[in-house]
């Protein structure tokens, strides 16, 4: 079973602190857990496998070996509906890039991206990578909160999105956040054929890393 990903808007919708979900076809689990690893800014970090987890059997992971879950970076990982997926857990706030070498060798790699309890506050974002080149991204609230909220990459790519967006009745400042949130995250689903198993992320156990540094 598959759904979209517009359910990520829900407030917590996987863990307490917000969602980084990274949506990929043309690489398997491990080379993108591999990639995912590579893009860290601050220092590198190793795969380490953990075996088969729920998100909070990888938490509890993350408590274990950094004693706080917050100290250390772990990924769930999986395949459904012809798209690989990873799923981020503990403090991965700032540590990763969202550049689009992420998608070399042909690959398509989709990043949404939100820290929930930012203070700042930081918006939702989207990136969508292809072949070693970024060809859409904006922030999903639509707003000039962080950048200036408009959607820029390839003329074709991001003009199409702009265009659905429109239909939607977006951008309008009048519109609650999380609102357009939900409605951002259904116009990437359908467009692009985004999916991401509800169930399946929150509840079974899938195949865990720690990003160790």
């Amino acid at each position: 079973m598959t759904d979209g990903i517009a359910w990520l808007a829900e407030p917590q919708s996987i863990a307490f602190g917000g969602y980084s979900v990274t949506l990929a076809r043309g690489l398997g689990v491990e080379a993108l857990a591999a990639r995912i690893a590579a893009s860290a800014q601050w220092s590198e970090r190793t795969v380490e496998p953990v075996g088969e987890l729920t998100g909070g059997g990888l938490v509890e992971a993350l408590e274990e070996e950094f004693g706080d879950a917050w100290d250390g970076i772990g990924l769930r990982l999986g395949v459904s509906g012809g798209w690989t997926f990873a799923v981020a857990y503990g403090g991965w706030f700032g540590e990763f890039g969202d550049g689009p070498a992420i998608s070399e060798g042909g690959a398509e790699v989709f990043l949404v991206e939100y820290e929930e309890e930012n203070g700042k506050p930081v918006p939702p974002t989207f990136h969508y990578h292809r072949d070693g080149r970024t060809v859409c991204s904006f922030n999903l609230h639509l707003d000039d909160s962080w950048g200036n909220g408009q959607v820029v990459g390839d003329p074709e790519v991001a003009g199409k999105v702009k265009e659905l967006l429109s239909a939607e009745g977006l951008p309008d400042e009048e519109r609650a956040g999380r609102e357009v949130h939900r409605t951002t995250l259904g116009v990437l689903e359908r467009h692009f054929g985004l999916t991401l198993p509800r169930t399946l992320v929150l509840e079974a156990p899938l195949p865990a890393v720690l990003l160790a540094d």
